[in-house]
């Protein structure tokens, strides 16, 4: 079986060459062609026969195979329709794979999920995903709390490291707030841009999401706290007080938003990359009972 794994530069090309498929641009399409890349990625997923697993854009079905080969169940969501016949020949051994053509972002993954895997299987998302699309993707699967034990992604190296980074460092942002708000975030391993097929023109990351069971902070409301957030790295450069005075500058003075920080004791002069999530959610609880008064 495996002397025959999709995931070779060889193999590849004739997959392509059968079917004379071109790559589109605009899906943002570099399939893997290394399968070691793959069994690591299976294993940081923990990846096990009891496992129910969730692909993102299955391509020819590298990935496909190795998760079919490892876990229970595989539905993989591919938004392009001329690739279903080529992921139906490429896993016509395997039985345990459903493909749905549709774009996750439109999908009722829940409803899939009910439908496909046993209740209370633990399900991993593992995806090789589109550059271009990394972070709507993650923040839908995120945000619609999905019954999902974690999610493994390969992505643009740099997104990762956003999304996995400390307050202080100069990755930290609100991306890394929202994404680590729902999971606890690392990243796996670097990937270099030689194991796919077109070659990106950046390094890629495996990030490993472990989904929390509760968020690390309390918030009153979800939607506020984000807000804040992002309003607090609206421009990198200046402090909490500039920025938080631009972002609430219909509602509230300057003396007010002084009053605020300091309510939460935190130092206005300070940036938003120097807080930590604990000390956002203490802001944002300050700001949001100023606001209702």
């Amino acid at each position: 079986m495996n002397s025959k794994a999709v995931a070779t530069p060889k193999r590849t090309k004739e997959i392509l060459n059968t079917y004379g498929f071109a790559f589109k641009k605009s899906l943002g399409q570099n399939f893997i062609i290394d399968v070691n890349i793959l069994k690591n990625i299976i294993q940081h997923a923990e990846i096990d026969k009891a496992a129910a697993a969730i692909e993102i854009g299955p391509g020819i079905g590298a990935l496909t195979e190795q998760l079919a080969q490892h876990a229970d169940r595989v539905v993989a969501f591919e938004i392009d329709q001329r690739l279903v016949p080529i992921l139906e020949d490429t896993l016509t051994d395997y039985d345990n794979v459903s493909i749905i053509n549709q774009d996750i972002l439109q999908a009722d993954v829940r409803q899939v999920i009910t439908e496909q895997f046993e209740k209370g299987q633990p399900i991993k998302v593992v995806a090789n995903l589109p550059y271009y699309i990394t972070t709507p993707i993650l923040m839908k699967l995120l945000m619609d709390r999905l019954p999902v034990d974690s999610i493994t992604v390969m992505i643009q190296k740099e997104v990762a490291e956003r999304m996995a980074a400390s307050p202080n460092s100069k990755s930290y942002g609100s991306l890394s707030i929202a994404v680590q708000y729902y999971t606890e975030a690392e990243v796996a391993m670097t990937v270099p841009k030689t194991v796919f097929m077109p070659q990106p023109n950046v390094d890629s990351s495996v990030l490993h999401l472990k989904m929390r069971d509760e968020p690390p902070v309390q918030v009153e409301n979800e939607d506020f706290f984000f807000k804040l957030v992002q309003a607090t790295f609206g421009q990198r450069r200046k402090t909490l007080m500039n920025n938080l005075a631009r972002h609430f500058k219909s509602t509230m003075d300057k003396q007010e938003i002084n009053q605020r920080l300091e309510a939460a004791g935190i130092d206005p002069k300070r940036r938003g990359e120097s807080l930590s999530m604990q000390e956002f959610a203490t802001l944002a609880q300050n700001f949001r009972a100023h606001l209702n008064e």
